[in-house]
Order: C-alpha cells, then sequence, then structure tokens
C-alpha cells in the first residue's frame, strides 16, 4: 500500500513542489494535506507531510543548483562577502517574494552547515 501511495498519489501531488507550493494560499494547502491524511489513514503508516516533502526537494535541488557551476541558475546565486550568506533579492510583492529563486535563498541562508561547508564558500 505504501509503494503504491508513493508511485501514484504523492508523484502526483508532489510533481514540482518546488514550484508551485510557495505561491499556495493556505487553504489549498489544507485541501492538499487532507488528501495525505485520508492516505495515511488508509495505509495505516506515518506519511510526511506535504510541506515535509517541500522542503526537503527545495534543499535538494538548491545545493544541486549551487553546487553545479554548469547549472543556468547558478549565476543567480551570489555570496555576501562574508562568505556565509547568499544576496537576498527585494521584492516588492508577495507573489516574487515566494518564487522559486526567493525561497531557495531563504532557505540556504537558514542552514546551519551552509558556513561549515568549503564547497559552498568557494563559489564565485
Amino acid at each position: 500500500m505504501l509503494s503504491f501511495y508513493r508511485g501514484a498519489t504523492e508523484s502526483i501531488l508532489s510533481s514540482c513542489i518546488t514550484l508551485w507550493f510557495g505561491s499556495c494560499t493556505a487553504a489549498d494547502r489544507k485541501s492538499l494535506q487532507r488528501i495525505v491524511n485520508s492516505a495515511q489513514r488508509i495505509i495505516g503508516a506515518p506519511l510526511p507531510s506535504l510541506e515535509d516533502i517541500y522542503n526537503t526537494r527545495l534543499t535538494r535541488k538548491a545545493l544541486s543548483i549551487v553546487g553545479d557551476s554548469t547549472h543556468p541558475s547558478n549565476s543567480l546565486f551570489s555570496l555576501l562577502p562574508s562568505g556565509r550568506r547568499f544576496l537576498s533579492l527585494s521584492s516588492r510583492t508577495s507573489r516574487l517574494g515566494n518564487s522559486f529563486l526567493h525561497q531557495v535563498v531563504r532557505m540556504l541562508n537558514s542552514l546551519p552547515s551552509l558556513h561549515l561547508s568549503p564547497s559552498l564558500t568557494s563559489l564565485p
């Protein structure tokens, strides 16, 4: 049952989650989480919430972009002179502030391991 849920339901719910989850309304998130909760009751096993899936995939995608100098979006991540935080772009609208790039920069700046990683501090 768990394999079926992961293959059928979770894959549909989390399709491109790194792009759309940041812009979802609270009502949308709640209704999608109800689907996960229903599946959890049917399966009888604990399932990760959509927010947990989002955070995991966002972290993985961000670190792969920052670590790959040939990625087209790599140049959008520039370190501040301290070398410990990434430059956060200002935005006037919440729509832009909730976009993928802004979410990634906020998430990377909140990671404690960012300060200890020598590969990330040597980025241009």
